[in-house]
């Protein structure tokens, strides 16, 4: 179990490919009873009130593998005051401590972002179809919302890491819409 000073944080999404603090350790991790989703409506990174893009959220049920990063005891609190300005901008999130265990085996306490089922941001579980058509439409202050899809995929991809509904998503976009390749945005 994570020893008292231990700080661990647990990203599925954009801190795969930029967690954007620093870290002593990072591994692979399996988080058990949430599921990586596109349920959250972007209305601020990767689209706009008027035109919501999609982003990812921890959505009840399934699992998730995803990175550890091990936090110094002494760097935590600016690190998670940096994770709730980036994670909280309209408070689509639950921030949780939860236990995932680490590829190594360890089992380990790590804060992460559970999407709020309550929040009217939180878009549910779209057709494979509606979420292409939004994530392909959609723009906001850090870039398109494809450019998010696919940075995810793609790291997804280096980690050895198959998500069905994600690989789903981009082959879809891929179809219609050609190869892309945007950068590595938040």
């Amino acid at each position: 179990m994570t020893l008292p000073e231990e700080r661990w944080v647990f990203g599925y999404g954009s801190l795969l490919w930029r967690p954007g603090f620093d870290f002593e350790e990072r591994a692979q991790a399996l988080l058990r009873g949430y599921h990586r989703s596109f349920c959250i409506y972007s209305h601020h990174y990767r689209g706009t009130p008027e035109n919501p893009g999609l982003v990812l959220g921890l959505n009840e049920g399934g699992e998730c593998v995803g990175n550890a990063f091990r936090i110094a005891p002494d760097a935590w609190s600016v690190v998670k005051d940096y994770l709730d300005e980036r994670e909280l901008v309209t408070n689509t999130y639950i921030p949780t401590d939860i236990e995932i265990e680490l590829s190594d085996g360890r089992t380990v306490i790590a804060h992460t972002y559970v999407a709020d089922p309550t929040h009217e941001q939180f878009a549910g579980n779209l057709s494979v179809r509606t979420a292409v058509e939004i994530i392909v439409a959609a723009h906001g202050n850090v870039g398109p919302n494809l450019e998010y899809l696919e940075n995810t995929v793609c790291h997804l991809d280096e980690m050895g890491i198959v998500d069905p509904p994600l690989h789903d998503l981009m082959d879809l976009v891929r179809r219609e819409y050609g190869e892309i390749n945007m950068g590595a945005g938040i």
